[in-house]
């Protein structure tokens, strides 16, 4: 997923979206070259924050709304926040303020049942693929509608939290993860009584060679940099976790790219452009580097 990030301006109390992805100490998966285009998603993004692109092995997301209330440069070192960081919860706010994405490992998350996990994504991965779970996303389309037929493949899986899913309880001990909540909460600024759940995904490795575009998950492509920064400026209230169970480099962002519109060297380049300016993958080390927010409703990248 190749991301642009978004602005998220500090204005106090409410917080803006986020996104994470969780990579859990798990062995890898086989490897599949996904470096070229899918020539079929051409369908333009609905919105987004973070630029970001990307293509994915197990990856299970949820997303997180706080309830509305009436009232860089390129790097290959992802700072390193652990259980002995003065304050994880802050340091990982500051993270995501600064680089519209923040990288946690799962120690932070200790109760994760990883095993059960894998084995439930499993399970519900062969459903889909041979047909028997209806959820899913198939190729070569990036947005949906998604038709139900997987013929053509799949990248995705749809409503891990369905009660007809036989693992469904497995995958809500996880979104209901206490330590996950508080940072959560923390990401977003607000209480946990405040949070609305309101869906867990999962994507998968595809079945054939696919990838997303450049794209902001609530901006569209076809925004004026006037439009991309009159929504910038206003709060989001979403925060979305991706769960990798295996190593993972599938997210490709933009760091930085949150607190502003897209350059003219973005905004002309491919969709699928290779490369651009300051682009940094954020690599997952199963284990270590595990756990990756982002803003969502702000910046830009693939994935």
């Amino acid at each position: 997923m190749k991301q642009f990030n978004q602005r998220q301006p500090d204005k106090g109390g409410i917080k803006g979206s986020a996104t994470a992805t969780i990579s859990l100490p798990i062995a890898n998966p086989p490897a599949e070259d996904t470096n070229k285009p899918s020539q079929g998603a051409n369908s333009q993004p609905q919105t987004n924050g973070d630029v970001h692109k990307g293509s994915v092995s197990y990856s299970p997301t949820l997303f997180i709304s706080r309830k509305p209330s009436s009232n860089t440069n390129l790097t290959d070192t992802i700072p390193n926040i652990t259980p002995s960081t003065t304050n994880p919860y802050l340091a990982a706010r500051e993270g995501l303020d600064r680089d519209g994405f923040v990288v946690l490992p799962a120690s932070l998350f200790p109760s994760f049942d990883l095993t059960a996990l894998r084995e439930a994504a499993s399970r519900i991965t062969t459903a889909a693929r041979t047909g028997t779970w209806p959820y899913i996303r198939t190729l070569p389309k990036q947005f949906p509608p998604w038709p139900q037929d997987p013929s053509a493949g799949i990248w995705g899986v749809q409503h891990l939290l369905h009660p007809s899913n036989p693992d469904h309880l497995i995958f809500a001990r996880s979104y209901f993860d206490a330590e996950l909540l508080k940072y959560v909460g923390a990401l977003i600024g607000c209480e946990q009584d405040d949070l609305t759940m309101e869906l867990y995904n999962m994507l998968v490795r595809p079945d054939h060679k696919f990838e997303l575009r450049w794209h902001r998950d609530d901006i569209p492509a076809t925004a004026s940099a006037e439009e991309e920064l009159e929504r910038l400026n206003k709060p989001g209230w979403h925060a979305q976790w991706n769960l990798a169970l295996f190593d993972d480099a599938s997210l490709i962002v933009v760091p930085g790219s949150h607190r502003r519109a897209r350059t003219t060297t973005e905004r002309d380049a491919h969709p699928y452009e290779p490369t651009l300016p300051d682009q940094l993958t954020v690599k997952l080390k199963a284990g270590k580097n595990d756990a990756a927010w982002k803003f969502r409703d702000e910046g830009g990248g693939r994935a």
